[in-house]
Formats: structure tokens, sequence, C-alpha cells
């Protein structure tokens, strides 16, 4: 399993999780990745983040460090059972379809890290702001 974020502008660090995700885990990513790569992309000040209810998202940890966090960035409120909105889907999607096109198919998960980070690559410039 993979964890990958974007901005209108760039995509950010796709880090391989090693084991399931928790909200412990994902207290850690946020820490260590989502903060610096906000500030870098969004730094007009209009930092918005946005992600899904998934069950390690709304963790009380990770909810109570968005909190904290609340003035580094907002954080968009998914409502329940609303329609997929979110790009991260759709990237998602087609670096599933680039990896399958690739041959060889990647073998282990560390080939597999290094097909997707490669077939983020290769997305054509302006990607991240046409709808797929």
């Amino acid at each position: 399993m993979v964890w990958d974020v974007c901005s209108w502008h760039d995509m950010g660090p796709l880090i391989r999780l090693e084991t399931t995700l928790t909200g412990d885990r994902y207290l850690d990513i946020l820490s260590d990745h989502l903060h610096s790569f906000m500030s870098i992309v969004n730094s007009d000040g209009l930092r918005q983040f946005q992600q899904d209810s998934a069950t390690p998202h709304a963790s009380r940890v990770a909810t109570k460090w968005l909190q904290e966090h609340s003035s580094d960035f907002r954080r968009f409120h998914w409502p329940p059972k609303s329609p997929k909105m979110n790009i991260i889907e759709d990237i998602r999607d087609a670096l599933l379809h680039a990896v399958e096109k690739r041959s060889p198919s990647p073998r282990t998960p560390m080939d597999l890290l290094i097909a997707l980070q490669d077939s983020r690559c290769e997305f054509p410039p302006g990607y991240l702001q046409t709808p797929v």
C-alpha cells in the first residue's frame, strides 16, 4: 500500500506503507510529509487539505493533529456518503493502468514502488489541472 498527496501544482511524496495504515501510522505520515509538502506547494497561503473519511483519517490522533495545525492549512471536510470528488482516486487509477502496461511487470514491493514513481513522472504537464 502507498500513501500519496498532490496539489493543483505538483505531486508530493509517494510513501510506501509496510503494514496496515492505522491512526498512529497516519499521524506519522502527516507530521513527516504533509506539513512540509503543503508549505512548499501552497506558498500563496491558500492551503487546504482534502482526505476521505477512512478510519485512520478520522482517528482521534489524526483529527487532533489536523486541528492543532489548522492555522497552517484548512481541512476540507468530506461529508458522509458524498460522491467521490477527490482527484487522488483518478491519479491512483491512472497509475495502476500505467503499471499494468509495464513490461516486465513489477515482481517485488520495491519494484512496484519504483514503477509507481516512474509512472508519476510520465504524467504530462498540466495533468493535475485536467480532470481525468
